[in-house]
């Protein structure tokens, strides 16, 4: 039943057995557009064992009947990446003083639900414990015209600001990805969204 949910923080070895299907959800959610995202295992392995060995990170799991339907991450902006640092920098706040949210995925199935309310309740409530000021996320960039975006794409902005995030002026960084249509690697130009706690 699409009611019966439960979303919790995943800490010692529930996280550790959650990783698997964290990378695959992630490689699942992020191929649809606007991510388009060309999954590769050997990345998300690297990349969540820094939620697993990081005591100020935070894994938050959807399950539904004892599977993962989806999941949210978020940790410290000082210990993720550079770029978004950097940007945030160049707009003036103090990256030491953010907490970021790297990414919420949840299978198309459980949306509309709340799940992604509380995936931001419970990391935002992390980075208050952790004695944050300031959340931020980001999110791609794409042209309007791109030949992979769906007809009846709805961007998430409204929930966002919803929940009190903006996006900050100037703060854009780039970060690289194989896309499902691309052969390597290319950059794409990612908007910071911020919020004070």
């Amino acid at each position: 039943m699409l009611d019966d949910w439960q979303v919790g923080v995943l800490r010692g070895v529930a996280l550790d057995a959650a990783l698997y299907d964290v990378a695959r959800l992630r490689m699942a959610v992020f191929r649809d557009w606007p991510y388009l995202y060309h999954g590769d295992m050997g990345y998300e392995r690297r990349y969540l064992a820094s939620y697993r060995d990081n005591p100020h990170a935070v894994l938050v799991g959807a399950f539904a009947a004892g599977r993962l339907i989806g999941a949210a991450t978020g940790m410290p902006l000082t210990e993720h990446d550079a770029a978004f640092g950097a940007a945030i920098a160049a707009a003036g706040h103090d990256p030491a003083s953010v907490f970021y949210c790297a990414e919420s995925v949840l299978l198309p199935e459980w949306r509309g639900r709340g799940i992604g309310h509380r995936f931001f309740d419970l990391r935002e409530a992390a980075a208050r414990d952790q004695g944050f000021r300031l959340v931020a996320f980001c999110a791609v960039i794409r042209p309007d015209d791109h030949p992979l975006k769906p007809a009846d794409y709805r961007p998430l902005d409204g929930f966002w600001r919803k929940r009190g995030y903006a996006p900050l002026d100037g703060a854009m960084a780039p970060f690289a990805w194989t896309d499902i249509d691309q052969a390597g690697d290319t950059e794409k130009p990612m908007q910071i969204w911020m919020r004070a706690l």
